[in-house]
């Protein structure tokens, strides 16, 4: 049979990092070595004593389903974080999700209908775009490129793009794919813009655990006027290299969780039961430590990468959190990503899949061995 395929798949594209992803898998497969710097996994082991509590956790028989919205004692360590991060939050504005991107999904499907309006800060994560779409929304889009993609020196162009016909601003920091940081004073502008024009914001933390150079995370929904329009989505995979656990939350006045919990409900269930209990682990202070390791490590490579491209005359807006760098490329980005790893078997991101064209973004979770081997595989071939 020829199916009838609906108008909202129609809307959307496969993920442009898995593609890319799945091109460096295919390369290996033919015995290709193959330095793969597109994937936003981190590459170390999941902190053995999370692991533990999984094997713990299968051993006392926790298997079944749990309440659609989480169990309650990581809806309380979730509740608890947050209130450490400033957030008024509570353990039933909690929803515990199978990853950050079903967070973000339920969200968007939540908030999002034919035609409302949904502001983007380019350089942006490509799903963003993909799950607006396919919630029937309407986009505009800011770009911080002009800005080294730095969101304070762009406020007013942001004030240009919003308006009353905004229904939700999406605001991601540190940032993927910038590994930009915004400053509390862009956040203090978006908080004004967002009560002045009466909009809600997704403030999405996945990265908050990885910063450099002594910044600190904000959380957005801990300022003033923000507690009750702040959608704050956040998650395991980074800060505690949980990747293929799948475990994520977002938290929101209990109204939203009301709606947000039907969709949940319906979809997913909930999250997996012995993975929920790793998840009260990972938050503990047991797990500090490891998670401070990881991030020096980050720290050192992107210093590194940075150095190493500086002796290539290849200059850089140096990142001050998550695992990413943008690298400025040919304008036709794609065929540079694709000829990098044809020829120089280094996989990158165009730039345009995050609607920033003329750069290719690389992360550095990778060993310092392979960042370097990247680097002069890239000089070798001429693409940088």
């Amino acid at each position: 049979m020829n199916f009838d395929f609906s108008d909202r798949v129609g809307r959307v594209e496969p993920s442009a990092t898995l593609a890319i992803s799945n091109l460096a898998s295919e390369l290996e497969a033919q015995g290709e070595d193959v330095v793969d710097l597109s994937v936003g996994a981190p590459d170390f082991p999941t902190p053995e004593n999370i692991v533990q509590e999984a094997k713990d956790a299968l051993d006392a028989g926790h298997t079944s389903y749990t309440s659609s919205n989480g169990i309650p004692e990581l809806k309380e360590a979730i509740a608890a974080k947050l209130r450490g991060n400033g957030v008024d939050a509570e353990a039933d504005e909690i929803i515990v999700t199978p990853g950050g991107k079903q967070a973000l999904y339920e969200t968007i499907q939540t908030l999002i209908g034919d035609g409302d309006e949904v502001v983007l800060l380019d350089p942006a994560w490509v799903s963003y775009e993909a799950m607006v779409k396919l919630a029937g929304g309407s986009l505009k889009r800011l770009s911080l490129a002009e800005h080294d993609f730095k969101l304070e020196p762009a406020l007013d162009e942001l004030a240009e793009t919003v308006s009353d016909e905004t229904k939700l601003l999406v605001v991601n920091t540190p940032s993927n794919p910038t590994g930009g940081v915004f400053s509390d004073a862009a956040l203090e502008g978006v908080r004004d813009l967002a009560v002045e024009h009466d909009f809600a914001v997704i403030s999405d933390e996945i990265y908050e655990r990885i910063t450099y150079d002594g910044f600190e995370h904000t959380s957005l929904g801990s300022l003033d006027g923000m507690s009750d329009r702040t959608i704050t989505i956040n998650g395991f995979s980074k800060a505690f290299s949980m990747t293929g656990w799948r475990l994520g939350y977002l938290h929101a006045p209990s109204d939203f969780i009301g709606q947000a919990g039907k969709l949940h409900s319906h979809s997913v269930s909930c999250a997996v039961n012995f993975v929920q209990h790793a998840g009260v682990e990972a938050l503990s202070e047991r797990t500090d430590d490891t998670v401070e390791e990881m991030r020096q490590a980050f720290e050192a490579r992107r210093d590194m990468l940075v150095d190493l491209l500086a002796e290539h005359d290849v200059d850089v807006a140096v990142p001050k959190g998550a695992f990413y760098m943008m690298l400025p490329v040919d304008d036709d980005d794609q065929a540079w990503c694709e000829g990098a790893i044809q020829d120089a078997k280094v996989a990158t991101v165009p730039g345009s899949a995050f609607n920033a064209p003329g750069y290719a973004r690389i992360s550095y979770a990778a060993s310092e061995e392979r960042l370097r081997e990247a680097v002069e595989r890239l000089a070798e071939h001429d693409y940088i």
